[in-house]
């Protein structure tokens, strides 16, 4: 008896951590999850953390900036001056002096320096620009994060979309099965009483064997759809993992504008990242341009100075000083021009990225749209054929159960259906697909 009891408390201690290890998932909620888990994501956001801390090193040039120097030094041989000959000439006499050595060691054989050392910028018109520059590259790396989101909420939404779809063909499916089961066994109990052949109940067995094969390939379908969607959310492997959205809730029909309407290139972030392409690299010809204009410096210092041989009688000397710098640039060897002029190609090469990006969307759209009506059409037509195989199954169903009919027939009414219900399927899928292509075109 307590064997039993600790079995029970094992089994519902284990039964709440299985079914935390199974989660169900509409489109939205796997899209959230994989922007919140992205590694991409993640590596993007610290390039804008990075982005930021480029603007405050940009700006660092431009304040002052304080430093304290300090150092000591031992002569244990003092350096030696050569004196003028004219040192050695008596003044009075106008002689030379015979013991005269030129040779002179000046200085103390300790020192110990220390000081403040001052220096600010003044005018620097490439600092300004370079400093404009850095906030927009920040502001590039926001876009470039921004599009990263796009890319994996675009990677989540395609691999959703498939295991959706085979969730509402299993659905369908075992619809079918679950029919055909009733019908398989109303022929049984018929063939039991005499009044159809066993042939008529082999091909019903034969047909609900060909459905059964059908779901477990559906089975192993959808465990390789589900495995790769969790790989692109960033979800566990290990876990379980449904999709619960609603396929028609998520075929409404686009607004006219998206179908019909005037394009947006600013809706997608690869163009706005290409925009401030454009602008960092104007930001750059001006930077190098500035170059020609002169630099003003100040600076200024403050030190103290000790000397002497030994430590005990040492003295103590202080300096203090401030100026200005002035530099002007009058020939660098064309490097400058040279430097103009590759940031203007580069300048000239993104203006090219950019209307190829607005012909590459532009064309994308228009397909995206023209894709979408032609799904929408098929959608219509494959669910009037379904209509229509379900009537014509139904009505082999009475014949066959009025005695007017045959198995063969039936079967060839189930296979029409199924066929029927497949096209079906696979034009919604394709609208959807369509559907979602037509948001990715316009940068929903």
């Amino acid at each position: 008896m307590k064997k039993i009891i600790l079995i029970l408390i094992i089994f519902y201690m284990i039964q709440p951590l299985n079914a935390q290890n199974s989660r169900a998932f509409t489109l939205e909620e796997a899209i959230a999850y994989g922007l919140n888990n992205s590694v991409d994501i993640r590596d993007a956001q610290i390039n804008v953390t990075d982005a930021d801390q480029r603007v405050v090193e940009a700006k660092s040039i431009g304040i002052p900036h304080l430093n304290f120097k300090s150092s000591y030094n031992y002569y244990f041989k003092l350096p030696v001056t050569i004196l003028p000959d004219e040192f050695g000439i008596n003044p009075i006499t106008g002689e030379m002096n015979p013991n005269f050595d030129n040779e002179v060691a000046f200085g103390t054989r300790n020192t110990f320096d220390m000081g403040l050392e001052f220096s600010t910028l003044l005018f620097d018109g490439s600092y300004f620009t370079g400093l404009e520059a850095a906030k927009y590259y920040t502001n590039q790396a926001r876009l470039s994060l921004d599009s990263e989101r796009d890319k994996v909420r675009n990677n989540v939404r395609d691999a959703y979309l498939p295991a959706l779809i085979i969730e509402e063909n299993r659905k369908i499916l075992q619809k079918n099965i679950d029919n055909l089961k009733k019908l398989f066994f109303e022929t049984k109990e018929l063939y039991k009483a005499g009044f159809v052949e066993q042939l008529d109940v082999d091909r019903l067995e034969l047909s609900l064997a060909n459905l059964d094969a059908e779901m477990q390939n559906l089975e192993d379908q959808k465990d390789l759809v589900l495995n790769y969607l969790k790989f692109l959310m960033g979800y566990p492997l290990g876990q379980k993992l449904e999709v619960s959205d609603n396929l028609e809730e998520l075929l409404i029909v686009p607004a006219n504008d998206d179908l019909a309407g005037a394009i947006d290139y600013t809706e997608r972030s690869e163009y706005r990242v290409v925009q401030s392409a454009i602008k960092l690299n104007e930001l750059n010809v001006k930077r190098f341009k500035d170059g020609y204009l002169p630099q003003l410096l100040a600076f200024g210092g403050y030190s103290w100075n000790w000397q002497g041989n030994k430590f005990k009688n040492g003295s103590w000397y202080d300096t203090g000083l401030v100026g200005i710098q002035l530099n002007v640039p009058i020939f660098d060897g064309f490097d400058k021009k040279a430097k103009v002029q590759r940031a203007s190609l580069q300048l000239e090469m993104v203006k090219n990225r950019r209307k190829k990006l607005e012909n590459a969307i532009e064309l994308e759209i228009h397909n995206a749209r023209t894709s979408y009506s032609n799904a929408k059409q098929r959608v219509e037509d494959r669910k009037k054929n379904v209509e229509l195989a379900e009537k014509i199954y139904k009505t082999s169903q009475v014949k066959y159960k009025e005695g007017v009919g045959s198995s063969l027939e039936i079967t060839t009414a189930e296979q029409g259906l199924f066929q029927a219900q497949a096209n079906y399927i696979n034009a919604r899928y394709d609208l959807l697909v369509a559907k979602v292509n037509l948001d990715k075109a316009l940068g929903r």
